[in-house]
């Protein structure tokens, strides 16, 4: 396993407290999903909730038979092959959590009890890359080297993925960018797949720039609590693109339970699941368009347009939607120049300038120049003959 098996997923893994009794309870969970009032998601599932869009969820697994993701989870990957399994504790409950932000779809009656997800009738395809905090294996896992978020990013593309959430990242001291998790990003974002991450959750302890976040081209989350101010944990950094709820966010468990959960891994989540609207409603857009689309649209900008603590805004998917509809969808090309490495050049007058009838005039009489010495030569070598 690579360095991303030593660190503990961002937010929800390191931190789970219980809510209320009552919290179990479909009304009081629901009630309390204000990042849901906060994107406007009800305007957005006028248009769209994410049909026909797959998500995958590159984390510690998912609970596929959780009464608010059943039928929603896809069959995954583990690229780990070791730690612990369904029925233990620390299994899958910080992905489970992911995927629930972004996917859920409720249960009971008109689903009306459990999670919803920002995009509910996306999928998700899960792909197990990192242990929980709680695994015993970890240790094993320090001892291992690998690649597995590099694969893991390639398999999720080459498995059907539109979008891909990335909550989790290092910013530890020793943190440093990958060249294969950076390739591997990129070949994610030329297949035309969307790559979402996490800003990291350093915001008190020094602000240290996250990987896979820093990586080029993608979208990174920044989270906020439900006044829209910047949560303190949240990283600020260069690359983050736009924020969304991180405290206070209501999130399933295996063990049936739902618990409250901070963490720029519960924004990353959000900004994953508005990024499923938007591919949902403009299946033709390119991931930078995608990208451009969210900063573009962003609710409650920071004064200049932008900051390093919240990006461009409040993610709007509802906004981004309607926004996106006035987009010419973007050919995905080769970076390469292929013939032409300086372009066609600039376009003739419609009546032809100065330089381009001299240009004509002087090849022309180059060419007739060239006529000329040409016979005087073949005449000179006839006159010598004779």
């Amino acid at each position: 396993m690579n360095r991303q098996h030593m660190i503990a997923a961002i937010g929800t893994a390191a931190v789970l407290a219980l809510l209320p009794a009552t919290a179990a309870h479909a009304d009081s969970v629901r009630s309390q999903q204000w990042g849901l009032t906060a994107l406007h998601t009800d305007e957005a599932w006028k248009t769209t909730r994410g049909k026909g869009v797959t998500v995958a969820v590159l984390d510690t697994g998912v609970d596929d038979e959780h009464p608010d993701l059943k039928g929603s989870v896809l069959p995954g990957k583990d690229l780990i092959g070791f730690g612990a399994e369904r029925g233990d504790r620390p299994w899958a409950r910080h992905g489970t959590a992911i995927a629930g932000i972004i996917a859920g779809h409720g249960h009971g009656k008109g689903d009306g009890d459990g999670v919803m997800g920002v995009a509910p009738q996306a999928k998700i395809l899960p792909v197990r890359v990192i242990l929980e905090d709680g695994d015993p294996s970890r240790a094993k896992a320090r001892e291992t080297r690998g690649n597995a978020l590099a694969d893991g990013i390639r398999w999720a593309v080459d498995h059907g993925a539109d979008v891909i959430n990335l909550s989790l990242g290092d910013d530890s001291n020793t943190a440093h960018p990958e060249a294969s998790e950076d390739a591997a990003v990129q070949y994610a974002l030329k297949k035309g797949v969307s790559v979402v991450a996490s800003a990291g959750n350093g915001g008190e302890q020094g602000d240290r720039a996250s990987y896979p976040a820093a990586y080029p081209g993608v979208i990174t989350a920044t989270a906020v609590d439900s006044t829209g101010t910047r949560a303190s944990f949240s990283t600020r950094r260069w690359y983050a693109s736009v924020a969304a709820p991180g405290r206070g966010i209501v999130t399933a468990d295996p063990d049936r339970k739902y618990y409250s959960a901070w963490g720029t891994s519960a924004a990353s989540a959000f900004v994953s699941g508005a990024v499923a609207l938007a591919r949902g409603a403009h299946p033709g857009l390119s991931p930078a368009q995608i990208k451009k689309l969210m900063e573009d649209t962003a609710d409650d900008p920071p004064s200049g347009g932008r900051d390093d603590s919240r990006g461009f805004g409040l993610v709007d998917p509802a906004a981004a939607i309607t926004a996106g509809a006035k987009l010419k969808p973007q050919r995905l090309t080769s970076a390469s120049y292929g013939e032409k490495y300086f372009g066609p050049g600039p376009d003739d007058d419609s009546g032809g300038s100065v330089a381009a009838w001299a240009g004509v005039l002087a090849g022309t009489v180059g060419v007739l120049l060239l006529g000329v010495a040409g016979y005087l030569w073949r005449g000179h070598r006839l006159t010598r003959r004779r």
